[in-house]
């Protein structure tokens, strides 16, 4: 294989024309965007939705939470709305904005400021109370981001304005659905198909039907949960919030891979995939006069990770926002290690752990060392193989692995 061809495929951006109604939009997509190579059905019926329902008025304020490759703001701008769009992964708000700027009316994005697409998990502070009159919700697969978005949204919408939600019947659904009768005091099912359901719930008035559902913590951005974990003979507190990876406990895996990587004093470390941020901690650590970058496509991971930093009192911590490397392009490291995703939404995708790979190998110096933990069933072993000609491992335990390499040239 050739490792930069799959470099650049990972990278590479392709844009498809899609149709919805009278709509026609652009929409980009790349490995590690939602949907990539397929159709994600909720998003679809969020799609016709906001086809059917033109706005009174043009420039009427939408907001789209769970934005994913920006097919339904698009369509939300192609038939009249200004679409506000969230995503919390970099490679999706990305893609949110590619579509956007592709879909626009031919030359009105000349000279116009960039589509409003927020890398971020929560709408509070960027969209005033009451300022939309639609508001649609992809749904996450966490249950208390369900219930942060319904909540969000009935913030964000006016009196009269309406809310659609959808998502998969195995991705909570059904309790979404009850939430949403909760806060707008009814909903409605407009459509159901392939394992699939949408619903539907006007705001009737300014306050919600549940009182309670609006005092949740972690509608402050500012709200975390810190709890003293140790790992890799280390101890800290760790910064986490809801639906960052492993975010009420530490990650088994990750305590394995923290208690065998070897990281000398004065190397530099790149923490790929950082949550929040239990490696880069430990590798801070272990190399005081060097330094450690985190890196995460996750908008809360990365303001837990920092948080987690500043709490171990690591100085020598840098933390970014990055889909894979892409924030490190110009870099190079002594050291990666990594307990990469292999999930995008409720499907495995094994183009991101062979893109977190591949790139890890790009980011080392010549003789620089690769960690990587993962469940023993997955194939990376094969992977790491093409890429750096050898596999080592360190750990074959009944769960997990944690396997690597060197980089020869």
């Amino acid at each position: 294989m050739n490792m930069r061809s799959g470099i650049a495929a990972y990278d590479t951006w392709q844009m498809g024309r899609v149709t919805v109604m009278d709509a026609v939009v652009a929409v980009a997509s790349k490995p590690g965007v939602m949907a990539h190579g397929g159709a994600d059905a909720p998003a679809g019926m969020l799609a016709e939705a906001v086809a059917a329902r033109l706005p009174s008025a043009v420039g009427v304020r939408s907001l789209h939470l769970g934005s994913g490759n920006g097919l339904v703001p698009a369509v939300a701008q192609a038939v009249g709305f200004a679409p506000l769009a969230f995503d919390r992964y970099s490679a999706n708000a990305e893609a949110t904005k590619r579509s956007l700027l592709a879909s626009a009316p031919q030359g009105e994005h000349d000279g116009q400021p960039s589509p409003a697409v927020f890398h971020a998990a929560c709408v509070n502070p960027h969209v005033e109370a009451g300022s939309c009159e639609l508001a649609t919700i992809r749904i996450p697969t966490d249950k208390l981001g369900v219930q942060l978005a319904v909540v969000e949204a009935f913030r964000a919408l006016a009196v009269g304005g309406r809310c659609l939600l959808a998502g998969a019947n195995d991705e909570g659904a059904k309790p979404a659905a009850r939430l949403l009768e909760q806060l707008f005091g009814a909903a409605r099912l407009e459509d159901q198909h392939s394992g699939c359901r949408m619903l539907s719930a006007v705001k009737t008035r300014e306050a919600p039907g549940d009182e309670a559902l609006t005092h949740i913590r972690w509608l402050d951005g500012d709200a975390f949960t810190e709890q003293p974990v140790v790992a890799g003979g280390t101890s800290f507190v760790l910064a986490t919030r809801p639906g960052v990876f492993s975010w009420e406990h530490l990650d088994e895996a990750s305590g394995i891979l923290a208690d065998l990587m070897r990281v000398d004093d004065g190397e530099s470390v790149l923490d790929l995939g950082c949550g929040a941020g239990v490696l880069g901690v430990v590798a801070a650590r272990l190399t005081p006069t060097g330094s450690v970058c985190m890196l995460d496509a996750d908008a809360d991971a990365i303001r837990c990770a920092q948080r987690t930093a500043r709490l171990a009192e690591c100085s020598n911590v840098d933390v970014r926002a990055s889909d894979v490397c892409r924030a490190v392009a110009e870099r190079t490291f002594d050291v990666v290690v990594s307990n990469p995703p292999f999930h995008l939404g409720k499907g495995t995708d094994l183009a991101i752990p062979r893109a977190f790979i591949e790139q890890a190998h790009a980011r080392l110096h010549r003789g620089g060392r690769l960690y990587l933990v993962a469940n023993r069933t997955l194939p990376y072993e094969r992977l790491i193989a093409e890429v750096f000609g050898e596999v080592r491992t360190a750990h074959d335990g009944r769960r997990f692995k944690v396997i690597g390499g060197v980089r020869r040239a």
